[in-house]
């Protein structure tokens, strides 16, 4: 049984990180097959680990950002860089993320990067063209 107060915490932190409105459409669907999953995902990834102080959520967002590259997981790569976005990484930035991505985890898991994040920022309404802080 998952710790109600764990949970509203984790929710707080998922909400805050991936949207309240892609927050809401997740668990909408919750049904009997994936509530459990829902409630431990938000326990203890939202909770458990993104609440941890010694990491900003930033640097939290970089190391996903990472991960979900060198593992190839471009739907959760995407909804993480939005997540990025809201928690304060900037365009220039991501790009020397994701050159650092192409070094260490090779130059097509960087063009993957550059070519996920180009057409995240184009249904975000994001001008790559313009100077971003």
């Amino acid at each position: 049984m998952i710790d109600k107060k764990n949970y509203t915490k984790g929710l707080k932190n998922r909400k805050k990180v991936l949207g309240e409105k892609y927050v809401k459409n997740t668990l909408k669907n919750k049904n009997n097959f994936n509530n459990d999953f829902q409630e431990f995902i938000t326990d203890y990834c939202w909770h458990q680990v993104w609440d941890k102080k010694h990491l900003s959520n930033k640097q939290k967002s970089f190391n996903n950002l990472c991960i979900l590259a060198s593992t190839n997981k471009w739907p959760e790569f995407k909804l993480h860089l939005n997540g990025a976005i809201n928690n304060g990484c900037n365009f220039y930035e991501l790009k020397e993320l994701f050159l650092q991505i192409a070094v260490y985890c090779g130059v097509p898991t960087g063009v993957e990067c550059f070519k996920h994040a180009e057409e995240f920022f184009k249904l975000s309404d994001i001008d790559i063209n313009k100077e971003m802080s």
